[in-house]
């Protein structure tokens, strides 16, 4: 059987095809490649021709070339097209010809390192073995004889690769740090491992000739700010030694920016080369949106439910498969599922019909060798995802599960086909899985299988969108105050600060630092600024959260005094997660939250079984500061600058799993929080508004509840006891409690002056008094939803595909009457403080997002609304509020302000 087989068989299964929105076969594309460079260290030609590497693909020997003129390079090419070669062999070189010269390599994650330390020794071990000077062996370059230069032939055995991580055992450290030549890591371990202990590593320091950024496309959004820093603080470090500025090689996925982030990482010039010269196999690229269950509704059939039925077809037909899953439970279930699927019919080790189960390595029965179906995600231990790897290369492992752990550059050979269950959150990261799979010159597979979510809706029914030139923009921004301020206190810990010198390319260096004076962390003398905290502060910066300030969790045993630590969680994200009777999700176990110590930033949790989970609900003010910039058309206002955000969570729903059902409600009583970021919003001016209106397409307005809703509410409010009637809180003072219509007052048809629908609508027992947050969570499920409503809900789920971000780093929040201008906005902030960059990248795509958002829309075969276009809809809809209709009508109306074009590009295809 084989991979043509399978597509065969798909492309004649009418089940299958009714459900395919896209099937792209993208043609074989023949090598261009040119002979190995004549100056290559003869050590290295002989290592690579023993591997069966005789020419170099374009764009490495473009790399290799812009390398040797000492230019910084950026590598954006497919997965496996050989970006790991392009970089280590201007690398090696230099080590080879230079016995002090040192290199540095950086990877996002740990198991990347250990990949690419397997490779590098391999590579060692034939130049380890390369002829002695007494060895008159031949050697050439296509057929060229090759005049070998001895002189340097000691430093080969020299190079010492090592990975020096978290996991690094102490014994090993001492030894890395003196003789190591090429150090492999992590950025966080750069940060808080190496950077505060430079002394030790003076040696490595004075001699870095060499970065490498490995997965370049990784370093975005907060985490990539703080890679910049970090990477401001090493090369600061580097001139103090006395080294000259590092060269960096960097190498990435496809992102619409590569140029620029490149060059905000390392603040110089960068040669970016993207010509990919490396052999593709014809690849199908199958895009598959599960079947209707409900089409009313939207509901559709589950996408982890589908990917095992195709993962199990292709496994009958002995296809190598990786199936790609969001979460590491969702892997569990998943490789459960499968394993049960092909029990008695799976695929044994050799490829033959086996029962599937545990195998030994053949010769060594404690060696540890996995199943033929296996998972692989964090928190299996290395020695098991190695044995993983190792199988998925043999052949042994016919299929894997796994998070986007396996995404990345990890060696896993060629599979024959990859199973996406749901979008991954960015065209970038969905190449990088699509291309696990693909042989050089082998026919491939790969399947999206969407979810119903809204960006998995609008990618598998927009796929020019995703075959086109990736839209999606990796921004940074390292001079976010917080972040850079934290990053100044590290470098000063480091280094004092001369009179004048800046960090980095940041002009406004000296007034940070007379910031971190006034809270006594640093301190000026004779003009410079020298370190004054008491500890070490990268210890205290996490470099994937813009806030230094952790609260820890504490998980208790039998008594409170047999406690451990379990983890950290950002402050911020305390309030949804950690209050007093929250369940706490840890690596697959449930904790129940009995104490928080807001104030000192620690949480106590305890071990429990339940078959619930917690959701906070609670309610945002936006208050714009500052308008950066701002444009008008024909009444749609749009604009970004910085907000203050407050934020206040005081009730928690408990609900039951796999139901889903409400079982109780629960108070949190913790003080707001408060956000100063950047935002973009869009406004509504009455201009705009009033023909939408007219026609009966703008619900939006506030309600008038008639002539007797003060005496009724006030009653309702008395009845209640003034109390929350879901949470119990208690009305504070100066600011009184709802009053919620059980059944919406929209509903009953009141028109003022033409009838007396308000007394049915407002009688006491059609009212319930909640306090905010709890009438904004019960809006979110059974308001009759608006068009204003349904433009929030759908642009906070398309702005992170044009954003390359994921969508917890933004927040909506729709106002009928914004403070300040008294207009109906929706405003989407940043939740990291002072901003990334995405509020301007978004105001400046506006048109587009409108584009998006209307398109997501018409396309959806809901009949009303649903979860996959403008949110779920309420049990009572009435027609003429049909919110999908009011959105789409809204949208248009904002398009319609602008070029005749741009309302034309909007699919007609759904026109209420």
């Amino acid at each position: 059987m084989s991979v043509v087989t399978a597509l065969q068989a798909l492309r004649s299964d009418p089940e299958f095809m009714a459900h395919v929105t896209a099937w792209r076969c993208l043609p074989t594309q023949p090598a261009r490649s040119g002979p190995l460079p004549d100056n290559l260290h003869p050590g290295l030609v002989e290592a690579l021709r023993q591997r069966g590497v005789e020419r170099l693909y374009a764009h490495q020997a473009a790399a290799w070339e812009a390398a040797q003129r000492g230019e910084h390079v950026a590598v954006v090419t497919a997965s496996a097209s050989g970006k790991t070669l392009a970089y280590n062999l201007p690398v090696l070189h230099a080590l080879l010809n230079d016995p002090a010269a040192c290199a540095l390599y950086l990877f996002p994650t740990k198991a990347l390192a250990q990949d690419q330390l397997a490779e590098l020794r391999i590579l060692q071990l034939t130049i380890d073995h390369w002829p002695s000077p007494s060895d008159h062996r031949p050697l050439a370059i296509d057929h060229r004889p090759l005049t070998i230069d001895h002189s340097h032939w000691a430093t080969a055995a020299s190079l010492a690769p090592a990975v020096y991580d978290g996991d690094t055992p102490a014994s090993q450290r001492s030894r890395i740090r003196s003789q190591a030549r090429l150090v492999l890591t992590n950025p966080d371990m750069l940060h808080v491992g190496i950077l505060p202990h430079h002394p030790r590593w003076a040696r490595f320091l004075a001699h870095l000739r060499f970065v490498v950024l490995d997965e370049m496309h990784a370093y975005r959004g907060v985490f990539g700010s703080h890679v910049a820093n970090v990477l401001r603080r090493l090369r600061r470090l580097c001139r103090f030694y006395g080294a000259r500025e590092p060269q960096f090689l960097c190498a990435s996925a496809t992102v619409a920016n590569p140029h620029e982030l490149a060059e905000r990482l390392i603040e110089a010039p960068v040669t970016v080369i993207a010509d990919d010269g490396s052999p593709k196999g014809e690849r199908h690229i199958v895009f598959y949106n599960p079947p209707l269950v409900d089409r009313a509704l939207g509901l559709r059939r589950s996408s982890a439910w589908e990917a095992e039925r195709l993962a199990e077809r292709l496994l009958a037909e002995d296809v190598q498969t990786v199936v790609f899953a969001r979460s590491r439970l969702a892997v569990e279930l998943l490789l459960t599922s499968l394993r049960e699927r092909t029990t008695g019919e799976g695929i044994g080790r050799e490829g033959t019909k086996g029962k599937v189960g545990k195998q030994g390595r053949e010769g060594n029965a404690d060696a540890p060798f996995p199943p033929s179906i296996a998972g692989y995600r964090s928190g299996y231990l290395p020695s098991e995802r190695r044995a993983v790897e190792a199988g998925l290369r043999s052949g042994a492992v016919r299929a894997v599960v796994a998070t986007n752990a396996l995404e990345l550059g990890v060696n896993i050979g060629g599979l024959d086909a990859a199973i996406l269950t749901g979008f991954p959150g960015t065209v970038a990261s969905t190449w990088q899985q699509m291309g696990r799979a693909g042989r050089r010159n082998a026919v491939s597979l790969a399947v999206l299988i969407a979810s119903a979510g809204p960006l998995d809706q609008y990618i598998v029914r927009h796929p020019d969108y995703f075959f086109g030139r990736s839209p999606e923009h990796a921004l940074i921004n390292p001079d976010n105050l917080a972040i850079l301020s934290s990053h100044l206190a590290c470098a000063a810990f480091e280094l004092p600060f001369r009179r004048g010198e800046r960090f980095g390319r940041v002009d406004f260096t000296e007034e940070v630092l007379a910031f971190l004076a006034e809270s006594g962390q640093v301190q000026q003398h004779a003009g410079d600024w020298f370190w004054m905290g008491p500890d070490q502060p990268a210890q205290r910066v996490s470099l994937r959260t813009a806030s230094p300030d952790n609260v820890v969790i504490h998980a208790m045993g039998e008594g409170e005094q047999h406690t451990h630590v379990v983890g950290e969680l950002e402050r911020s994200a305390a309030p949804m997660l950690l209050y007093e009777g929250a369940v706490y999700l840890h690596g697959g176990d449930s904790y129940l939250v009995e104490r928080l110590d807001w104030e000192n930033g620690h949480a106590w949790v305890r071990p429990a079984a339940v078959d619930y989970y917690t959701v906070a609900s609670g309610s945002q003010r936006v208050q714009v500061l500052n308008v950066s910039e701002q444009r008008e058309r024909g009444g749609l206002q749009w604009a970004y600058g910085a907000v203050h955000v407050v934020s206040r969570y005081t009730a928690y729903r408990k609900i039951k799993r796999h139901t889903h059902e409400t079982l109780g409600y629960g108070a949190i009583d913790l003080p707001e929080q408060v956000l100063d970021t950047d935002a973009y919003w869009i406004a509504f001016a009455e201009s705009l508004l009033e023909p939408l209106r007219a026609a009966g397409r703008w619900r939006s307005d506030p309600n008038d509840y008639g002539p007797n809703w003060p005496q009724q509410r006030d009653a309702a409010r008395a009845r209640d006891g003034y109390r929350c009637t879901l949470c119990g809180a208690a009305e504070r003072p100066g600011r009184q409690h709802d009053v919620h219509h059980k059944r919406a007052f929209r509903s009953f048809g009141y028109i003022p002056g033409r009838n007396d629908a308000y007394l049915e609508a407002n009688r006491l027992d059609n009212l319930v008094t909640l306090c905010r947050p709890c009438h904004q969570a019960v809006e979110r499920g059974q308001r009759l939803r608006t068009g204003l409503g349904g433009l929030a809900y759908a642009l906070g789920h398309v702005a992170p595909l044009r954003l390359m971000c994921d969508p917890s780093d933004l927040g909506v929040v729709s106002e009928a009457s914004a403070s300040g201008s008294g207009l109906p906005t929706v405003t989407v902030y940043e939740k990291a403080p002072a901003g990334i960059g995405f509020s301007r990248r978004l105001f400046e795509l506006s048109d587009e997002l409108l584009v998006d958002v209307a398109d997501l829309i018409a396309a959806c075969p809901c009949t009303a609304s649903c979860p996959a276009c403008v949110g779920p809809a309420p049990e009572h809809q009435e027609s003429e509020l049909d919110p999908k209709a009011l959105t789409l009508a809204l949208v248009r109306a904002c398009l319609a302000t602008g070029p005749a074009s741009l309302a034309e590009s909007v699919d007609p295809a759904y026109n209420p």
